[in-house]
This record gives C-alpha cells, sequence and structure tokens, in this order.
C-alpha cells in the first residue's frame, strides 16, 4: 500500500463577479476530508463574495492543520502568466513570485465584490506595451484608452505569448488575457492571486510547481507542509451534475474525487512532474506553472 500524499482536498472554482453572488457561476468551494468515522466525505459551500471565501478557506485550512492533515488546493485559474510577463513588467525576482506580489498590490476587492481589475488590466497594459494589449475585454463603462472591450488584435512573433505552455497541451483554456465574457480567467486571475498570495504567507504552503519543483512528488518533500496550492481545470474531468448540483458545484466534487482515488492508489505523485524530462522545465517552474493534470 502506497503511502498518500494527502489526507484532504479542497477544489475552488472561482468568480470575478463585482457583486455577491450564488448559484451557478458564482464561487463553490468543494471539501473531500474525513468525518468523525474516519470516512471520506464531501461538502460544497457557496460564499456569495471573495472575502467570505477567503475566511472560509482559511477556516477549512485551520482545521485540516489541528488534525495534522496535509490537503492538496485546487484553484480553476492560472497561478501565473505567459513567459515574459515579468519581464516586460520590469519586475525583478523570481517571475511568478513578482507577478502575484504586483497584482496582490494593485487589487482593490471590497467585501461587497466590487473590484478594479479592468483598471489593473489597462495598467498592466500601458506598463508592458503602451497599448490596450494583450488584456482585452470589459463592460463598455470600463472601456478605456488602454483597455478594449473587444480583443484588439492577433499575438504576433514579437508579443507575449497568448497561451502558457500548459494551455497550448490542452484543449479548452482560455489565455489569461481575458478580462470579460464567458470563460474570462483573466478576472479570476487577478482577483484571486492575491487570495492564493496571503494564504500561502501566513501558513506552511507551497505553491506548485515553483516551490516543489516540476516533477513527481513523494512524501519526503510534502513533509513539513501543511498544503499545496496547485492550478487544475475542472472541465478534464467530465464532471456530471448529480440531482440538485448546479455545474460548478459537480465540478469541485469530481476533482476532489479524482485526486483522491489517484492518491489512493498511489498514482496522485507523477501527475506533479512532466511524463518525461522536459526542456521547458525552467519556464515552468520559474514564469508559468502548469495544470495539474495536463500531460506534458
Amino acid at each position: 500500500m502506497s503511502q498518500r500524499l494527502f489526507q484532504a482536498y479542497v477544489m475552488v472554482d472561482w468568480s470575478a463577479a463585482s457583486k455577491p453572488t450564488t448559484g451557478p457561476d458564482s464561487i463553490w468551494i468543494g471539501v473531500l476530508k474525513r468525518n468523525v468515522r474516519f470516512q471520506m466525505a464531501f461538502e460544497a459551500h457557496n460564499p456569495a463574495t471573495r472575502v467570505e471565501a477567503e475566511k472560509l478557506l482559511n477556516s477549512i485550512l485551520d482545521e485540516l492543520k489541528r488534525k495534522s492533515e496535509r490537503v492538496l488546493v485546487g484553484f480553476d485559474f492560472p497561478l501565473a502568466f505567459p513567459r515574459g510577463t515579468a519581464a516586460a513588467l520590469k519586475l525583478s525576482g523570481e517571475p511568478w513570485r513578482a507577478v502575484m506580489d504586483f497584482t496582490a498590490k494593485e487589487i482593490k476587492d471590497k467585501p461587497d465584490n466590487t473590484n478594479n481589475r479592468f483598471q489593473v488590466g489597462a495598467k498592466m497594459n500601458r506598463l508592458m506595451t503602451g497599448e490596450a494589449f494583450p488584456f482585452w475585454g470589459a463592460p463598455a463603462r470600463d472601456e478605456q484608452t488602454m483597455l478594449s472591450a473587444k480583443r484588439p488584435r492577433e499575438h504576433g512573433p514579437n508579443d507575449l505569448p497568448e497561451l502558457r505552455l500548459t494551455e497550448q497541451s490542452t484543449k479548452g483554456p482560455s489565455p489569461i488575457w481575458k478580462l470579460y465574457y464567458q470563460g474570462s480567467v483573466g478576472g479570476q486571475a487577478l482577483t484571486g492571486l492575491p487570495v492564493i498570495k496571503r494564504l500561502r504567507d501566513t501558513r506552511a504552503a507551497k505553491v506548485w510547481p515553483f516551490e516543489t519543483g516540476w516533477r513527481p512528488l513523494t512524501s519526503a518533500d510534502v513533509a513539513d507542509t501543511e498544503a499545496v496550492f496547485a492550478e487544475i481545470y475542472p472541465s478534464l474531468f467530465g464532471a456530471k451534475p448529480a440531482a440538485g448540483e448546479v455545474k460548478d458545484q459537480a465540478q469541485v466534487r469530481t476533482a476532489c474525487e479524482r485526486f483522491n482515488a489517484l492518491d489512493e492508489k498511489g498514482q496522485l505523485a507523477a501527475l506533479f512532474g512532466p511524463t518525461k524530462d522536459d526542456q521547458r522545465r525552467e519556464i515552468v517552474e520559474r514564469e508559468e506553472g502548469w495544470i495539474l493534470g495536463v500531460n506534458a
């Protein structure tokens, strides 16, 4: 019997909504952990705001820490930007961390969910290119000189890449540069990265693959760790809603169940690394990250 890497699984379906919202297309947090009879049991939470979600995540992580149960926490948005973003913003230090710190400093997200993600996207455009590019997408009232409602142009060979390497390796994910409309992960990343930074900075957590390496994890790698934060893409798992479940709820449940089943069989560790030694390792580990479960 192989040793589990984790004893609990928390999967987060994020939202950049500008007002409190529940139900479909809002924040869903799925938790799979041992109940009082030591059986794995699932519960779903649907906080109406990001402030409530962060509070809830802190209390879930605190409870699991008290029980000495290590947790895999998955977030359904990019934890980093395409290669070259930190350099274009003239940020120093490890690129993934520098962009996360920059985002946390710039984003203002109020308890009622009003936030300045469009202003931050426009500012990043100005700093990176001096034009309304590469970020795009905004409601008419938020359109401005440095941010257009529609995609302004294609990415050329001298531009920052539209997609990260991991997104090129799977079908479906939208580019992080898309801030509005269906499937816009850009707004989720800008409002979610500050939360991940605060969670990580206040506990013994590691952000994969930046702080663990892009390689299969061993028990020794996570021995002193309360939590590992990873990027997930729930559409990979073909979730089917049960009676009364909304799609987002089914997706966090299915992701929890899938990672638990793989860990139980000793097959989860391999997903934290590429299938073969990969020359893209430095880009993945320092800048772009990877989606857990996407074959390299």
